[in-house]
């Protein structure tokens, strides 16, 4: 058993493992049950993320959810949380300009219980991200495959394959990192080029279908509970196949995420 701490995680904790070369375990958490159980078996960040009007409410993407949304789900999760840091998505086009972005997450840290909040984007989203934290709201950033611009990118595609995509996505690290975020998500682009980003940037990289190379991992929930109806995305291991509870699964991906044995080469592009 990974073991639970009740310690809160905060964004020093992280920076503190990024620097000691300690891997970072995330998980997405939408809901009260689930955060005594990702606790206990050692998860560090959650992520109450979009993805819940996917896996939760039955879209096909993550664009018709609302702030509301993400200020439920927050909550349950913040009423029992006690040692995870929780990052909460702002959903589409609740970040549209600086003052839009200000006042959802206000609501989000005021109302949800939020630690930090997470909007996807990079340079072009540098101002926001400066203006949130000018209000000393943390602000976690996401590069890569963005889910909220699935549309405008024709589908869930690996990002970064060429050199000029791969420039523009070390220019978004750099930008979100100036510009005041404190941590990063990278998603979907070449194992390669996230190791790169990583060593890159100060700040601490949670990584999902960006290879091993990053400061830390993080799956959908449900993804790795193999409980995800369609086609299981490459990078996606279900760690309920081989341990037969959820509880012991989950403690199988922090464990696994620790050693580095998660992600393999398998789940890479």
């Amino acid at each position: 058993m990974t073991g639970a701490t009740t310690t809160p995680v905060s964004l020093a904790t992280l920076q503190q493992m990024k620097t000691r070369g300690e891997k970072i375990a995330c998980l997405t958490c939408y809901d009260s049950s689930f955060t005594r159980v990702l606790e206990t078996a050692g998860v560090e960040v959650f992520i109450i993320g979009d993805s819940l009007g996917m896996v939760l409410k039955g879209h096909e993407s993550t664009v018709p959810v609302t702030v509301a949304d993400m200020i439920y789900h927050a909550a349950n999760v913040a009423r029992v949380g006690q040692s995870a840091l929780r990052v909460v998505d702002m959903p589409f086009m609740s970040y549209a300009n600086p003052d839009r972005a200000l006042g959802n997450a206000a609501r989000l840290m005021g109302e949800g219980g939020a630690h930090m909040i997470k909007l996807e984007g990079g340079a072009d989203k540098a101002a926001i991200v400066e203006h949130l934290v000018g209000h000393s709201i943390p602000v976690c950033g996401h590069i890569g495959l963005l889910p909220q611009s699935v549309y405008k990118l024709g589908g869930y595609k690996v990002q970064g394959r060429d050199e000029a995509g791969a420039q523009a996505l070390l220019d978004d690290a750099r930008a979100l990192e100036e510009a005041g975020a404190g941590l990063l998500v990278v998603e979907c682009v070449l194992a390669e080029l996230a190791t790169r980003i990583t060593a890159e940037v100060s700040i601490p990289t949670i990584g999902i279908g960006a290879g091993a190379g990053c400061d830390g991992q993080v799956l959908v929930l449900y993804d790795m509970l193999g409980i995800t109806p369609g086609k299981r995305p490459r990078f996606v291991r279900d760690f309920l196949l081989d341990t037969g509870s959820v509880p012991a699964a989950i403690e199988a991906y922090v464990a696994a995420v620790k050693n580095s044995t998660f992600p393999a080469a398998e789940h890479c592009f």
